[in-house]
């Protein structure tokens, strides 16, 4: 039993060879190993050693403690053994189907019963149960003596000092191999930089390293800001129940630092449900237990922080496949999963950023002029093809210059975000939108001709000069108009026609009128 000890067996294997040395070096016909699980506060018969009646009738049998508890009462115990005389109990009522073996009962008041139970404390260096030594129908055929509890409890000692070993370099393994994932899936992070890339495999990489069953990354929605799923691994991202469509200031009370460890907030479900509207919340996990430290239910929540500590988005993880409450390692992990998460995050951000400002203008976030050139060209180009019209429009704000003189560039920045917003407001999907100067935009409307054209800026005339945007206050437009192929059939006759217009329908130092031209 010593060199079980230092065994680097598996722990199904050295359990078997707990039963096996038992049962041969101390002369006991069956010897069972009732292995406590947390996940559900019971034990379960992981190993006889014994007859096939015995292997058959205990393997795979669990019991909580409404029997155990009754069976391990300070009564019983002698010499750190629990010895359960025969006729104490009625195991038909109290434990059915039990063992029973088939043997005859010498004569003598110390000859071993069918119905005696011979039971030893399998314990944890700190003093928890591990699991409980069952050993049956001694050779002898007589209860053991007390120097023979003595060795029989020198044996489950250092039985349990084996289990206590494999079970830690059972949990040493997992986390390593957690590392190792986590390892494995930051390099991935690195190769990729698109955002739903990035989500999907941390997702990924959370269930396969840490055993969660459900992932769920959300992110706020840009219209409304509340969070939606964003990628999920074991839920579909469409599913309603796990769409809790909260904004981040209701998700603030779940982030109290009374639920913090380790960077992640773990809540029981009444905590939770006391802190947020019930009509955001719907799903109930599928993996729960049973124990004082067993998953039921709970709420684990990894925020996401920006470079100055705002929340930008929440990992949710549920159903970890051994029902455990997570240990602070694994949290550990997590809360890295989670920095790594973020750090691809920004550079993913950072990247679309930069893709993003190769066609578009970083200030009112309109197409660029290397786009309008690109798209006139395309659209001259389609339009000779199939022989049918496109309206190009131009147009100069007026009125910056002095609202600049007269209140800063600020001002004039803002003036042309909001021309920005005014323009792209009620276009049709298929039209375009451009910033091609400093104070110049450009429409190309597909398939418009000139009345067409004429309603649209019209429209957007009105639009802002009846708007009560202050930042519109004192500036206009001037548009010019030209039509594909009435005033040019190549986009630099098109190009030049409308900014001859356009200069043509300036009326210098009148700002609010918003005239065009043709």
């Amino acid at each position: 039993m010593t060199r079980l000890v230092r065994s680097d067996d598996q722990l199904d294997h050295l359990l078997a060879a707990i039963a096996r040395t038992t049962s041969e070096s101390l002369g006991y016909g069956t010897v069972a190993v009732h292995l406590y699980r947390p996940e559900q506060d019971d034990f379960c018969t992981t190993t006889v050693h014994g007859s096939e009646l015995a292997r058959e009738t205990l393997l795979g049998d669990s019991r909580g403690w409404d029997v155990w508890g009754a069976v391990l009462d300070a009564r019983f115990l002698h010499r750190g053994t629990y010895l359960v005389p025969h006729g104490t109990f009625d195991w038909n009522e109290l434990a059915p189907n039990s063992y029973v073996p088939e043997v005859t009962t010498a004569a003598s008041v110390e000859a071993w019963h069918p119905e005696d139970a011979l039971l030893v404390p399998l314990r944890h260096s700190d003093g928890h149960l591990l699991g409980i030594l069952a050993v049956d129908e001694p050779v002898s055929g007589m209860r053991p003596g007390d120097d023979e509890l003595d060795v029989l409890l020198a044996v489950a000692d250092h039985a349990a000092l084996a289990l206590q070993s494999a079970q830690e370099s059972s949990v040493g393994a997992r986390h390593r191999a957690a590392l190792e994932q986590l390892l494995h899936v930051s390099s991935q992070l690195t190769e990729t930089f698109t955002i739903d890339a990035i989500l999907q495999a941390v997702c990924d990489g959370i269930h396969e390293a840490l055993g969660f069953e459900s992932v769920s990354i959300d992110l706020p929605e840009p219209d409304t800001g509340r969070l939606a799923p964003r990628a999920c691994y074991g839920w579909d991202v469409d599913d309603p129940t796990i769409n809790s469509s909260m904004s981040l200031e209701e998700l603030a009370p779940l982030l109290a630092p009374e639920f913090e460890i380790e960077g992640c907030y773990l809540l029981t479900a009444e905590e939770a449900l006391a802190r947020v509207d019930r009509t955001h919340t719907g799903y109930h996990s599928r993996l729960v237990g049973h124990g004082p430290h067993a998953w039921n239910d709970h709420w684990l929540l990894v925020p996401l922080y920006d470079r100055s500590g705002g929340v930008i988005g929440l990992i949710w993880t549920d159903d970890p496949a051994d029902r455990m409450l997570p240990s602070p390692a694994r949290l550990q992990a997590l809360r890295v999963f989670a920095n790594q998460a973020t750090t691809a995050l920004d550079s993913a951000a950072q990247f679309e950023e930069m893709r993003f400002l190769a066609d578009h203008d970083p200030l009112t976030r309109l197409f660029n002029r290397r786009s309008f050139n690109d798209r006139l060209e395309l659209e001259t180009a389609r339009a000779t093809r199939y022989q049918r019209p496109f309206a190009l429009v131009l147009g100069d704000v007026d009125g910056l210059k002095e609202l600049n003189d007269r209140l800063g560039h600020m001002a004039g920045d803002r003036a042309l975000e909001s021309i920005g917003r005014v323009l792209q407001e009620g276009r049709r999907e298929v039209d375009a939108v451009f910033r091609i100067g400093g104070d110049e935009f450009a429409l190309i409307l597909p398939e418009l001709g000139e009345e067409e054209a004429r309603s649209v800026i019209e429209r957007i005339s009105e639009t802002i000069r009846t708007s009560e945007d202050e930042r519109l206050k004192g500036v206009g437009i001037s548009f010019g108009l030209a039509v594909y192929p009435d005033h040019g059939s190549d986009p630099e006759r098109l190009f030049r026609a409308a900014d001859l217009a356009m200069y043509g329908a300036k009326r210098p130092g009148r700002p609010g009128r918003l005239p065009f031209a043709s």
